[in-house]
């Protein structure tokens, strides 16, 4: 029995699952054949789609039926033809893609969707506890879901897939909104981002040394900026530094030098993450106040509260505002931006798991033995699995390991 399957688990847990070995061998051989359903997506300028026409063909393929609301993809430039072309069933009323036993979507279910989700089925989709209603919660556990956010599925690296790849997005992404911005099509200064013989390149200050920092100090770099990158951990720098292979400034959060860096910049993106609830406003009113005319703020952790005292959130619609002549740029959701790009990462994280359940004879199997997986669960048969939510709401909440074992 290799002990590295079972990590993670309680011992009581790990003692009950040494004992049905027969019952165990008999899973192995199940196929499941999984019907999918994949809604269009009803939140605000949520662009992305979970699988690609490709994906759709490859769990076709593997003898599981999928089942795609009308224009789901369409924000993403999928349309509904390329879908049916590889065996999707495309439907034109909400309700009846509900009746699939797994939902697959972007953003949290509304109250509406959650009303349209029939007893005991799975749904995978992100959880944004930040704005979690109370009452959605209740619905999805009197209904007795089974729920997976993908916000904490980890890789076999033990990073967060979904999190990772919508990081590297958005970071590179947003140097390449800032070029937009720097240039005169919007009003901007009139720079070129990055450099050119003879004349000093841009200067881009990065706060946060994380996925997000990384990839925007990556792009910056390429197009020829000069980068400074900011962040409390000695640790993450050096990180950033050996990841990025060249020597950039790189500095502790100084107050004095980040406000001389920041004063003098150009482009200053926030992207410093919070563990849990607020990112650290690191940036005062009064250094914004003292920016140069024209310069650009974009907000990456706006979704969490910035990182800038002056920032508020924006929308795709209205993506800027000026503040003291600064041009802030403070849209939560970058990734909806290059909805295509962003759809092509997540159906990678996204189809292999859905194969997995199918291969195993169920999702109660791959939670048992995928601990990237296990983490994902919040909700199991109507159950309240993850600790951080109960106590937010008051619930009581059970442990996994248990109740997957009390099931087996």
């Amino acid at each position: 029995m290799s002990s590295g399957k079972y990590s993670g688990f309680s011992d009581v847990a790990k003692q009950a699952m040494m004992q049905p070995q027969e019952s165990m061998l008999e899973v192995k051989n199940k196929k499941n054949k999984l019907y999918i359903g994949i809604p269009k997506e009803v939140s605000f300028q949520e662009n992305r789609i979970p699988l690609t026409p490709l994906s759709v063909a490859l769990l076709v393929n593997n003898g599981h039926e999928v089942m795609l609301e009308s224009n789901a993809g369409k924000a993403a430039k999928f349309l509904d033809k390329d879908y049916a072309e590889q065996g999707a069933q495309i439907v034109f009323d909400t309700k009846k893609v509900y009746e699939a036993d797994i939902i697959i979507k972007i953003a949290p279910p509304t109250l509406e969707e959650i009303a349209f989700m029939k007893p005991g089925q799975i749904l995978i989709s992100a959880l944004q506890v930040s704005t979690l209603k109370p009452e959605c919660l209740h619905a999805l556990l009197k209904k007795q879901i089974t729920a997976l956010c993908f916000e904490h599925l980890r890789d076999e690296g033990n990073s967060l897939s979904v999190v990772r790849a919508m990081s590297e997005i958005v970071g590179a992404t947003s140097i390449l909104i800032a070029a937009e911005y720097l240039s005169n099509v919007f009003d901007g200064k009139g720079l070129m981002l990055g450099g050119i013989t003879g004349v000093p390149p841009t200067e881009i200050v990065i706060l946060g040394a994380g996925t997000v920092g990384e990839y925007a100090a990556r792009t910056a770099i390429s197009l020829g900026a000069e980068v400074k990158v900011f962040d409390p951990s000695i640790y993450k720098l050096r990180r950033l530094q050996n990841n990025i292979g060249a020597r950039v400034f790189t500095s502790v959060v100084q107050p004095i030098v980040l406000e001389k860096a920041i004063t003098t910049c150009d482009v200053a993106i926030g992207a410093m993450r919070a563990e849990d609830g607020r990112s650290p406003c690191i940036v005062s009113e009064s250094t914004v106040s003292k920016m140069k005319p024209n310069s650009v703020i974009i907000d990456v952790s706006i979704d969490q509260g910035g990182c800038f005292e002056t920032s508020e959130i924006t929308n795709h619609t209205h993506p800027v505002f000026r503040k003291y002549d600064v041009i802030h740029y403070c849209v939560p959701n970058i990734a909806s931006r290059v909805a295509r790009t962003a759809t092509y990462a997540l159906t990678n994280i996204f189809a292999p798991i859905l194969l997995e359940i199918g291969e195993q004879g169920g999702i109660k199997n791959v939670i048992w033995q995928k601990s990237g997986i296990r983490e994902a669960v919040y909700i199991y048969q109507g159950h309240l699995t993850n600790k951080h939510i109960g106590e937010r709401f008051s619930l009581p909440c059970k442990d996994l390991d248990l109740l997957i074992v009390s099931h087996h």
